[in-house]
């Protein structure tokens, strides 16, 4: 999952541009027509992806994230959480991580 830099800019979800710094775009495999504006899913890093930081892990066990806006073709498959939420639950120069992602 890569980071994401959210910001104050327009969002594919209408409504939810001032829900906090926790927050995630959705790919088409979470993106269900838009359905998923508001979502919110558990976060956990379960490890690393790449040949970058083999021990990305690290404060929070989980987090909760709100889905805020889409993730265009670059994101596939995945979600892009917010700077803060990455760093909440891994090394953000680790870039990528593997995740546990339940729906709440």
């Amino acid at each position: 999952m890569n980071i994401l830099g959210v910001g104050i800019a327009a969002s594919a979800c209408n409504g939810y541009q001032n829900d906090g710094v926790m927050i995630a775009a959705a790919s088409d495999a979470f993106w269900d027509g838009g359905s998923a504006c508001g979502r919110n899913y558990k976060v956990e890093c379960r490890g690393a992806t790449n040949q970058g930081d083999p021990n990305p892990c690290r404060g929070k066990d989980y987090m909760v994230v709100k889905i805020v806006d889409y993730c265009p073709s670059g994101c596939q498959g995945n979600i892009d959480l917010s700077q803060e939420a990455f760093a909440a639950i891994a090394n953000p120069d680790a870039g990528k991580i593997e995740i546990l992602l339940p729906l709440l």
